[in-house]
Order: structure tokens, then sequence, then C-alpha cells
């Protein structure tokens, strides 16, 4: 193994093990100490990849971006002229996936979005690397003939944020709607912002 992809494997090692501790611990939990301990590092290897808290910070979200990029599946979306229903099968999954398989990868995201709120510098890093998803439902959303393809990708993140949120974490986190009901909810959402019946 080159010098190289050692350090990209550390890295690696730093990130995930730093996204445990925020779903586990919390944003209080997580420090470069208790990422050593829970990686199995030595003392100091954290603080010599990432040497403040705001680089812990971003290599976090950089790795969570990485990993929620595979979760949601974005290069798995349908071809737009597939039409609406696949639209709503393919983001139907996408959010299943998400809340049946990858739960810590949303607690950790919720972590660092509120963490993002107090840090400007974080809040910057933060919304770039969320732009990749944006900007992929953008093109979808305006391939399938929106009239306002903002104004509908943020109704279509919120509705999917707000559902994951609700199971995940919040007073629905007691059950996980199925494929079929989010199906019939993205398609209700889509239906009625692309004008289709």
């Amino acid at each position: 193994m080159s010098v190289r992809t050692a350090g990209a494997a550390r890295a690696e090692l730093v990130a995930d093990t730093a996204l445990a501790l925020l779903a586990q611990r919390g944003m209080r939990g997580l420090t470069h100490r208790a990422v050593d301990e829970a990686a199995g590092l030595p003392q100091g290897s954290t603080s010599n990849l990432a040497r403040t808290r705001q680089a812990l910070l971003e290599l976090a979200v950089r790795r969570h971006a990485e990993r929620e990029a595979r979760v949601l599946g974005l290069e798995e979306m349908p071809d737009p002229r597939d039409g609406l229903d696949a639209l709503a099968d393919g983001l139907a999954l996408a959010v299943h996936r998400s809340l049946t398989g990858h739960r810590d990868l949303l607690l950790a995201r919720y972590e660092l979005a509120l963490e993002a709120t107090r840090r400007p510098g974080l809040r910057a890093f933060y919304d770039a690397t969320g732009a990749r998803f944006r900007d992929r439902l953008t093109a979808l959303v305006t391939a399938m003939g929106s009239t306002d393809p903002a104004r509908h990708v943020l109704s279509l993140v919120a509705w999917a944020d707000g559902l994951m949120f609700s199971c995940a974490a919040g007073s629905f986190s007691s059950r996980v709607p199925d494929l079929d009901e989010l199906r019939a909810g993205l398609r209700e959402l889509l239906a009625g912002m692309l004008g289709r019946g």
C-alpha cells in the first residue's frame, strides 16, 4: 500500500469514526481523542490529520456527502423520459434506503447541520457538499417540465428531509413507511408540482 493510499484510508477511517460518534454521542461526544480511541488509532493520530475542530468537522461533512450520495443513488435516478412514476419510484427508494439501512448517517447529518448553523465556515462547506443532490434533482424536475425548478426542488427536499427526520429522530421514529407509502406521497407531490393528475 502506497503512502498516499494509506493516508486516504486513514482519513476515511477518521471521518467514518467521527460520523459514528456524532450519531451515537452527538456533537459533544466528538473530540479528536474520542476518534482516536474509537478508531483504535494511536493518540494524536486524528490531530495529525485534522488539526482543528473545524478541520475535523469538514472531514466528516465531506465523507458524509460521499456516503450519502451512494445511499441516495444519485447515479441511479431514472431518466426523466421514463415519467413521473419512475421518478417517484427512484426517490422513494432513496428515502427508504436512508431510513432502513442508514439511520446513523441521518443522525450524523442532523448533528452536522445544526453545528453548521453556529459556524459560518462550516455552513458554507456543508451547503456546498449538498449542492450535488440539489443539482441532480433540479435537472430531473426541469427535464420533466417543471415551470419553477428551484421552488419545486425546495419542496421535494423539504418533504424528504422532513419525513426522514420525523422517522429517524422525531415523533414517527417508531415506524418507517414502506416503499408503497413513500411512492404514493412522492407521486402526489410531483403530480401537483408538474400539473399532472
